[in-house]
């Protein structure tokens, strides 16, 4: 059964304090994204300028910066959960990945859509996540791209109890397809934050991905 998480995805305070309330009361698993605008070409709300995180939900990190070990610093003050870090940046992630560990965070690895599995096999074996980046990075609303799925059987060759996340389009039409396809956290943007009833869609979309089959 996959996890639906909420993501937040904004250079706005407010808007970023209304979603993350709006979320914590029906979700139990959020997703922040971070952006500093040298990974992905926007900048979000930084970690600094955040406001506390609700107790009794998950808090996942998806930080898109080419130097995360810069802000080891403020991830750490945070807490997050799990924090999920790129495998293209130049950075010293096995360190990075160290460092969280050894202070209670689980650790992620995102892959973007140009990027395989096997280029990044030694990051993985040491990952708690791997998400499959099938979006547009610092950017809700994108177009998916299902040919992304071939990732999951990829990844769990190198490690088979890893638990693989989705990030990217992902809505009512094809979150049973994601969920049939042995991914274990679906990271929903846009299709729950712009719902006119966003605790109504998030959960109409866990129960699409509960259905079985393709006709039931």
């Amino acid at each position: 059964m996959s996890v639906i998480a909420p993501t937040i995805t904004t250079d706005d305070a407010a808007v970023f304090q209304h979603n993350l309330t709006m979320f914590s009361q029906f979700a139990k698993r959020i997703q922040i994204d971070v952006s500093d605008g040298t990974f992905a070409p926007t900048t979000t709300v930084q970690i600094p300028n955040m406001p506390p995180m609700p107790e009794g939900v998950q808090i996942d990190l998806h930080l898109m910066a080419a130097r995360p070990s810069d802000h080891l610093g403020a991830i750490l003050t945070l807490k997050p959960k799990l924090c999920i870090l790129h495998g293209e940046v130049d950075d010293d992630l096995p360190m990075v990945f160290s460092q969280l560990k050894e202070n209670g965070i689980k650790v992620g690895l995102a892959l973007v859509k140009t990027t395989f599995p096997g280029q990044v096999s030694e990051l993985i074996s040491v990952a708690d996540h791997a998400m499959i980046f099938a979006g547009e990075l610092g950017r809700q609303g994108g177009t998916i791209d299902m040919m992304q799925i071939e990732k999951v059987p990829l990844i769990r060759q190198i490690k088979p109890n890893i638990e693989v996340g989705w990030d990217g389009g992902a809505n009512l039409s094809n979150v049973r397809a994601l969920a049939h396809a042995d991914i274990d956290v679906i990271n929903v943007g846009s299709a729950i934050s712009q719902a006119a009833d966003p605790a109504a869609m998030y959960q109409s979309l866990i129960a699409e991905s509960e259905k079985k089959g393709v006709l039931i």
